[in-house]
């Protein structure tokens, strides 16, 4: 019998729909701005601060929220061993809602994103137990540790975007999203979502696979 693989800290699955709708798939770029400008209001840096428990405070930059947060988290492990479990909750739901808007904005659902609901994007992130699952040292190296995940994801979204692009006009022409695209868009995100959660997120010392399944 073959040994289980282990399951990672962070998993993506989105449901196949057999039919689209091609109405809301053409006008998909002008459909989106609503739901995008909240998502950019959310995540985009404008000076905010956190304060951590030792005292340090942390200005998010170019990273935006989520990267005052993983700065913060970063700094919270290494002096602590500790990561709040309200910073992680709240990074989880935005990745969450940025993975729906995400879905949305790449045909793979017709289903307007939720601020809520999970909809059809099921997005899991494991809370670490920090003194036992994470190394404190290794969010001083992690950011440069999965520099070859970067250069394969640069390469892996290109050929996502030649992928959507020609999954824009099946849909138009069949209501369907090719499955092997769909498949291979999916992945890519996974391969995404698994890199952040090791590097910036910081859930887990696990390296993450080359692999989109």
């Amino acid at each position: 019998m073959a040994p289980e693989r282990e399951i990672y800290a962070a998993r993506l699955q989105i449901d196949y729909r057999e039919r689209l709708d091609r109405v809301t798939t053409f006008f998909r770029l002008i459909w989106i701005i609503p739901i995008g400008i909240i998502l950019t209001l959310l995540t985009a840096s404008g000076g905010t601060r956190i304060i951590t428990e030792t005292g340090e405070t942390v200005r998010t930059s170019g990273g935006g929220i989520l990267g005052g947060i993983g700065v913060a988290t970063g700094l919270m492990i290494l002096f602590r061993q500790r990561y709040p479990r309200w910073w992680f909750d709240f990074a989880r739901e935005l990745v969450r809602f940025g993975a729906r808007v995400g879905a949305y904005f790449l045909l793979l659902t017709d289903t307007y994103p939720s601020t809520v609901d999970e909809q059809s994007v099921h997005l899991e992130i494991d809370y670490p137990n920090v003194k036992q699952d994470l190394n404190r040292w290794l969010p001083l190296v992690k950011w440069l540790l999965a520099i070859p995940h970067y250069i394969a994801i640069a390469v892996l979204v290109i050929i996502a975007a030649f992928a959507v692009a020609i999954a824009w006009f099946a849909i138009l022409l069949t209501g369907r999203y090719p499955r092997g695209l769909f498949d291979f868009v999916v992945g890519v995100g996974r391969w995404a979502l698994r890199v952040q959660a090791y590097a910036f997120l910081l859930v887990t010392d696990r390296y993450p696979p080359f692999s989109m399944s």
